[in-house]
């Protein structure tokens, strides 16, 4: 299809018809301190090795950082932390001020309260269109069962029925 054709806010509310989880990716800037966003684009990769995924808009202001971080935590937000996610997709604003994490593998901060957190060495990154996907490899993981997930489906968060 042309590009004078294609329809990318139709393109965008396509996608959106796919229920996902939340997430907030974080890490530690060159500087020390630390940086982390609201994603919902990440996925499983490898189980042997266990590699994760996720994507970042190549206009973030994140970028240089999470390109230049030798870890990333992923968070998996639980359906109570809709706040949290909602801090950390707003900018700008100092998104840890006053907020309880402890460093993982590299530093990453690691939040609390979560679903899931996979903590993981930043492997490669690959320029894919307007996104950089990111790929690490999971060295530490852990699951907490008894929060249900945050979702977001068709611009809007969800929870499970």
């Amino acid at each position: 299809m042309p590009a004078s054709t294609f329809d990318s806010r139709a393109f965008r509310n396509a996608l959106g018809r796919f229920a996902t989880g939340v997430a907030i990716v974080t890490a530690i800037d060159p500087d020390g301190h630390p940086v982390g966003l609201t994603i919902n684009s990440f996925s499983a990769v490898s189980l042997d090795p266990a590699l994760v995924l996720w994507c970042l808009d190549n206009r973030s202001h994140n970028l240089a950082a999470f390109s230049r971080a030798s870890h990333h935590a992923i968070n998996i937000l639980g359906a109570e932390q809709e706040e949290l996610s909602n801090r950390f997709a707003t900018w700008p604003a100092d998104r840890f001020a006053g907020l309880e994490w402890h460093p993982g593998a590299g530093g990453a901060p690691v939040l609390p309260g979560c679903c899931a957190v996979f903590e993981v060495a930043n492997d490669t990154a690959h320029l894919a269109g307007d996104h950089t996907v990111f790929i690490g490899r999971v060295e530490h993981f852990s699951e907490n069962s008894k929060p249900a997930p945050l979702l977001f489906h068709a611009g809007h968060y969800a929870r499970l029925a």
